[in-house]
């Protein structure tokens, strides 16, 4: 009489059965908070979560006194900014914390509208890719299909060679049209960084390394626990916090009221 696994040999379609049965036992039995246990591991997860969520209490302490500075400096762009910064921490907050779902049946669909949305910057060819052709593009895996790395290459690519092309200018004659502020060179530095690494990783790991997969997890694990902390940093940190933009404010209205602003030049 044939065995479990023997049976499951002979099936058309392959499953893992002790694989299957350990995660339905797991499943059935653990507790509540075995979801910070599922997927890719406790330390993963903490790695991404803690970051992400200390930078969402920080927002949450400064929420005040960002609205002050915010509403007296009346820049619609830096409003609007502060406000998508908000947005996006909440999803990259809610995607680090349902890591779960990339491993657990039935929450692909979810999984993957969560990470289009977080990941809201990338190729609209990456959403056709999800539906359309039904290639797994955010659940990571050793075993996926190898034109999804070919299409994290070439998207690689594309942003370390923007970068790259960002940081020549910075070492050219044209030095004069970026601007003149060493965060902002700081914050080019790093995402050129970041996506060269994240390129070598995506070319290793198409071509079946191991080695690959493990780099590029890191620089997933890196992007989304101090990417919008970095922004905050290069754009908005010095902006909220000048304390004499409501000073200069008070003055060109004072100014205004004055008549200074009034002179007929003909």
């Amino acid at each position: 009489m044939p065995t479990l696994p023997g049976l499951a040999a002979e099936s058309p379609i392959a499953i893992p059965v002790s694989r299957t049965l350990d995660s339905n036992i797991l499943e059935e039995s653990a507790p509540h908070g075995q979801w910070l246990f599922e997927c890719h591991g406790f330390w993963h997860n903490v790695a991404l979560i803690v970051p992400s969520l200390l930078f969402v209490l920080y927002l949450a302490f400064q929420a005040k006194k960002s609205f002050v500075k915010l509403s007296n400096g009346r820049s619609y762009i830096m409003i609007s900014y502060y406000g998508t910064l908000w947005l996006i921490s909440l999803l990259n907050l809610a995607w680090c914390s349902l890591q779960g779902w990339e491993c657990g049946s039935g929450n692909e669909v979810a999984w993957n509208i969560l990470s289009l949305l977080t990941k809201s910057g990338m190729l609209f060819l990456e959403a056709i890719y999800v539906f359309g052709f039904g290639v797994p593009l955010f659940v990571d895996s050793i075993e996926n299909p190898h034109h999804k790395w070919g299409l994290w290459v070439v998207h690689r690519l594309v942003l370390t060679a923007v970068y790259g092309f960002i940081l020549f200018l910075y070492h050219s004659k044209w030095r004069e049209r970026l601007p003149a502020r060493p965060a902002f060179y700081k914050y080019i530095t790093i995402m050129f960084t970041l996506n060269a690494i994240a390129l070598l990783a995506c070319a290793l790991t198409g071509r079946g390394a191991n080695f690959g997969f493990w780099l590029y997890g890191a620089t997933i694990v890196c992007y989304h626990a101090f990417y919008l902390p970095l922004i905050y940093v290069t754009f908005l940190a010095d902006f909220l916090q000048e304390e004499g933009l409501h000073l200069e404010n008070a003055y060109y209205s004072e100014m205004k009221d004055a008549g200074f602003f009034d002179v007929d030049w003909d």
